[in-house]
């Protein structure tokens, strides 16, 4: 018994040793194919509907399958370029907007136009310091430095961070009240520096447009664009 399981260790050990030889033997001589033809068609392996199919069609496959995959990954990159393209020409025509807009109510009226109507946004929240009573609104929160509920935003006020994805519902509703059903994501932009005179919430209805894992590079920019466009509209007190 002892005989017969050495021998199949052995037999075992064989074939291993012949197949890694096989292998380095074709390594060592890659155009062993090119010698012998005939043997492309004669080999058969593995295919994935499971039938038998020589080496040509499955590498004929395996190239299909590959050149399939890059067209894919072309086409996302060519529509990550445009959209790039349209991010940054909407960017561009809110800044010339700003630009012509004479006076406060101008100016925050251009930029909700903008974000509603070129930006994807379905609700938008302002929340800040130093503007007039008067502007006040459903979308626009007057807010003073040391509030404690702004201490939920501390990484956006306090640290100048963008934010993007889901917030908590009591950031919903401190931000948005009553248009909270039309948040599912949200990005949060800091205005004015670090740290932040104040903050612009823009909500969308789907739930993944806006994620944690998404490039804030376009975000930063809007910031800075609007809150340089504030400004010269703003009165807050020195810090202490």
């Amino acid at each position: 018994m002892n005989t017969q399981n050495n021998l199949d260790t052995r037999s075992e050990a064989a074939s291993e040793i012949d197949a890694e030889q096989v292998a380095d033997y074709l390594r060592r001589h890659p155009d062993f194919f090119e010698q012998q033809p005939q043997l492309l068609t004669q080999l058969e392996l593995a295919h994935p509907s499971g039938a038998a199919v020589s080496l040509i069609e499955r590498q004929v496959a395996s190239l299909r399958e590959q050149n399939r995959q890059y067209k894919h990954k072309l086409m996302e990159l060519v529509q990550i370029g445009r959209d790039n393209d349209a991010l940054h020409q909407n960017l561009h025509r809110l800044t010339v907007a700003l630009m012509q807009a004479h006076g406060l109510e101008a100016a925050l009226q251009t930029l909700f136009d903008h974000l509603y109507g070129e930006f994807n946004a379905d609700a938008v929240a302002l929340a800040i310091q130093g503007l007039p009573r008067a502007v006040a609104s459903e979308q626009i929160r007057l807010i003073h430095a040391g509030e404690p509920a702004l201490c939920q935003f501390e990484r956006v006020l306090q640290q100048g961070q963008c934010l993007c994805g889901h917030l908590r519902p009591e950031q919903l509703d401190y931000l948005f009240g009553d248009r909270v059903t039309r948040v599912q994501s949200a990005a949060l932009l800091p205005l004015g520096g670090t740290p932040a005179v104040g903050m612009l919430a823009i909500g969308n209805e789907d739930s993944n447009y806006y994620h944690p894992g998404m490039d804030t590079h376009f975000l930063r920019n809007l910031s800075d664009l609007i809150g340089c466009a504030l400004a010269p509209y703003l009165e807050v007190p020195e810090p202490a």
